[in-house]
């Protein structure tokens, strides 16, 4: 089994007993790493209902607790099933960083509120607040400057870091 089969069939068997959870596999990659295999999981807050309210609502990312206990179920699932031969691996869990772009809605979904900097089909870049994330794009800015994006229009984005909101108080 390939490497990418390889991750596909993690995807199925971690998705499967994360079910319910409230967390959900976004990606999986596997590599050869001298002897070993590198498993790495991401993880992300499971949408459910999110995906077909507003858009315009953020969503909590993950704490470390819920990163920690669905680690416990990606390794358990990894030792039980026979994905891996008997090739050691070493597996790393984590949700997808700051600097991962953006390249799917439910990505997007998960940032409303956030600072992005947005790349265009056009070979152009914005930068904006994501204020909604639905089934026909996005909508950067702020109310007295918006501009609406349809998913066509845009290739993928990055979120951008801010030391300091506008919109929220320190404590």
């Amino acid at each position: 089994m390939d490497a990418k089969a390889r991750a596909r069939t993690i995807t199925v068997e971690v998705s499967e007993s994360l079910r319910g959870s409230g967390v959900e596999v976004d990606d999986v990659t596997v590599q050869q790493a001298g002897k070993r295999r590198l498993v790495r999981v991401f993880l992300a807050r499971a949408l459910g209902d999110a995906e077909s309210d507003d858009g315009t609502t953020p969503i909590e990312p993950l704490s470390l607790d819920e990163v920690a206990e669905a680690t416990r179920t990606v390794s358990s699932v990894l030792d039980e099933s026979d994905v891996m031969g008997e090739a050691p691996y070493t597996l790393e869990v984590s949700s997808a960083g700051l600097d991962r772009p953006l390249t799917a809605p439910a990505h997007f979904r998960r940032n409303v509120g956030r600072l992005l900097k947005v790349h265009l089909a056009d070979d152009t870049t914005t930068t904006g607040r994501l204020l909604r994330s639905d089934a026909d794009g996005i909508l950067l800015g702020d109310p007295a400057d918006e501009r609406a994006l349809t998913w066509s229009e845009v290739t993928k984005a990055v979120v951008q870091v801010e030391f300091s909101r506008p919109d929220r108080k320190d404590s």
